[in-house]
């Protein structure tokens, strides 16, 4: 028996020993991948202590050996554009990589609005996407995970992936939009490296070492490293959303009768009524959380019945189950995604129907989201959802705890996102990020500025081409010139293109007063496609910018300005006058101004102000009439001359 028990554990040790001898590649470094042309690539991996390492490639063979750690790396040419390629890698076992191209390798990262996917603007791109199918446009992307302790080599998941209909609704709209711009100009294949997690700061993605400039984060980052004390947080917070959570399932009247609230039966002739959509705090609900039933009967014409359905409900604050004539059809536990469901066939009847929404809030207003679609659709045939609807508190609430996001927290991200791709050659970076950090713009030109100083130290490569997208605009219109933290960080964002080989797409004209997730990103990819062509591609001729303020003259009560990158010319866009310019006295106080083009300067003047010493223009956090732009259809930037 003690024979027997030696050569198990002697034959486990070999085994062992055996895995550890094979050759072990990253997850980028796999079937599909796009590697960057005319560069010297790097492959790297793992293999056992010492392990000869040959690599066939182009016709080539290089080799190496693993190092004492059992890392190895091999260093070879990349020709230009093309493919597909084979990679061969030997040791004592052999592994091929197929489907390779060579092209272009862009870094798409940032918080959700990168993050956001082709799935969320189907119906606002549903003719392009039904026509997408480009194999040479490939997205990797990164699974989230954060680490404070350790930079990691890997990533636990991921896969390459072409722009096909069978993968197209999971990649970026932001990049993949981007990317087809630049494909369809330089032909070229184009791989994503899709980086992003939503509502993330721009510390997140700052390496340790970068940060100790920065002696407030760095504290936060040492705190966070202590596991015990993460996850007593999580333990602790789990508890407290757990019992809220069933407290709130165990108080809900609508949940607790024999005759449930969503059921058509139910009678809910004495409920209150309320137009919808809208918060309803603003509806006479005051400083209520908790759980809030609507009911509405809508009278279904027969064309309609029985037919499946698409059923648009906005957006919701927080969450929603609903419910059509009694069947559940759909559920989404926080406020951000646009409510689409699918009402199957059968359910729609002919006559009256019941709609019943179970709305939960956590904290804050809860309700509906205005200028959302609302409505019933069978192909031509809809129904609107908007107007009134009943309502009923099922019960009342404290508002919930908020939650520790510790993706959000400084170093993580970059330990575990962003260092495992440094080794990757790369054409650029394309950044969507800014929403999370207005909360204190005024740090981050610096942070900003030193994460890209960070990316570029640690890839070695140089001043590689970095493209930013400028804040959307965003929350309802100011009626008079105003302090805002939005605006604030575009200023923040405009500065850093001090920085060489940066771009920035401006956006705000591309914006939604009520939702941070605006839906053409289109436009947005196109603009930073066309930072690519400039300072990526060279390309001379390319207006890539819209007009950026350069300096400022005062002449008597005027105000004149002059801008770069005006292209072929400054216009109003739809004519009429300029609008969202500001002027201010000795006494600093902003008013409104007039504006005019001249001479390809704009003069800016309020007959009240005879000395004027500053000028603002689309500082708001949603200057949704800003119409200064240039002929090629691209909007100025917003400024202000008071902090130049």
């Amino acid at each position: 028996m003690k024979f027997l028990t030696k050569y198990i554990f002697f034959c486990l040790i070999c085994i062992t020993e055996q895995s550890f001898a094979e050759i072990r590649l990253p997850r980028l470094i796999s079937d599909g991948m796009v590697l960057q042309q005319k560069t010297i690539l790097k492959v790297w991996g793992w293999a056992k202590k010492g392990e000869n390492i040959a690599l066939q490639f182009n016709n080539k063979t290089y080799t190496t050996s693993a190092d004492a750690y059992g890392k190895w790396m091999v260093k070879l040419p990349t020709p230009t554009a093309g493919g597909p390629y084979e990679m061969i890698i030997t040791g004592e076992n052999q592994l091929k990589i197929k489907d390779i191209l060579i092209g272009e390798v862009w870094v798409c990262s940032g918080q959700s609005n990168m993050v956001l996917p082709m799935e969320r603007v189907k119906e606002k791109y549903a003719a392009l996407i039904a026509n997408t199918n480009n194999p040479l446009i490939r997205q990797f992307l990164v699974p989230m995970r954060y680490d404070f302790n350790q930079s990691h080599e890997d990533f636990a998941s991921g896969r390459w992936e072409a722009a096909t209909p069978e993968n197209i609704m999971r990649f970026s709209a932001t990049a993949y939009f981007f990317a087809k711009d630049l494909f369809e100009k330089y032909k070229v294949p184009i791989g994503l490296i899709n980086a992003s997690v939503g509502g993330t700061p721009v510390e997140a993605w700052i390496s340790e070492e970068a940060l100790k400039a920065f002696p407030h984060h760095l504290a936060l980052t040492k705190q966070v490293k202590d596991s015990a004390y993460v996850n007593q947080i999580r333990r602790k917070e789990s508890v407290i959303t757990s019992q809220w959570y069933k407290k709130l399932w165990k108080n809900d009247e609508g949940m607790q009768g024999v005759q449930k609230w969503f059921e058509p039966a139910y009678d809910a002739s004495s409920w209150q009524r309320m137009q919808l959509p809208n918060f309803w705090e603003d509806e006479g609900l005051k400083n209520t959380n908790g759980v809030v039933w609507f009911r509405k009967e809508i009278d279904v014409p027969e064309l309609m019945a029985g037919k499946k359905a698409k059923f648009f409900m906005g957006r919701i604050v927080d969450s929603d189950s609903t419910y059509v004539n009694g069947q559940f059809v759909g559920t989404i536990g926080y406020q951000y995604p646009p409510r689409r469901y699918e009402i199957p066939a059968g359910v729609l009847k002919a006559g009256k129907n019941t709609i019943v929404v179970r709305v939960i809030s956590n904290s804050g207003k809860g309700g509906f989201i205005k200028d959302k679609p609302y409505f019933i659709s069978t192909g031509n045939d809809t129904i609107d959802l908007k107007g009134e609807w009943q309502y009923k508190l099922g019960t009342a609430a404290e508002p919930l705890q908020a939650t520790t996001f510790f993706q959000y927290k400084p170093v993580g991200l970059y330990n575990g996102m962003i260092a495992p791709l440094i080794n990757y050659s790369i054409k650029g970076v394309i950044w969507y990020q800014g929403e999370s950090s207005t909360n204190n713009p005024g740090e981050y030109h610096q942070l900003f500025s030193t994460m890209i100083k960070d990316w570029r130290h640690r890839w070695n490569q140089g001043n590689f081409p970095f493209l930013f997208v400028q804040l959307a605009n965003f929350m309802e219109p100011t009626n008079q010139p105003s302090e805002s933290q939005w605006a604030e960080l575009r200023e923040a964002q405009l500065q850093t293109l001090s920085l060489p080989q940066t771009g920035m797409a401006v956006a705000i004209d591309l914006g939604e007063w009520n939702d941070i997730h605006p839906l053409n990103k289109e436009y947005v990819g196109k603009r930073l496609a066309l930072a690519a062509e400039k300072i990526a591609y060279q390309d001379k001729n390319v207006v890539f910018s819209g007009p950026v303020f350069q300096s400022m003259k005062i002449k008597k009560n005027k105000v004149i300005i002059s801008f770069a990158n005006i292209g072929s010319g400054l216009i109003v866009k739809n004519e009429g006058e300029l609008k969202h310019f500001a002027i201010a006295g000795a006494d600093k106080k902003f008013v409104w101004a007039k504006a005019r083009i001249k001479r390809n300067k704009v003069e800016v003047w309020n007959d009240a102000i005879a000395v004027p010493i500053a000028v603002r223009y689309a500082w708001a956090d949603n200057p949704d009439t800003a119409n200064l732009f240039n002929k090629e259809g691209l909007p100025a930037s917003p400024f202000r001359t008071d902090k130049n």
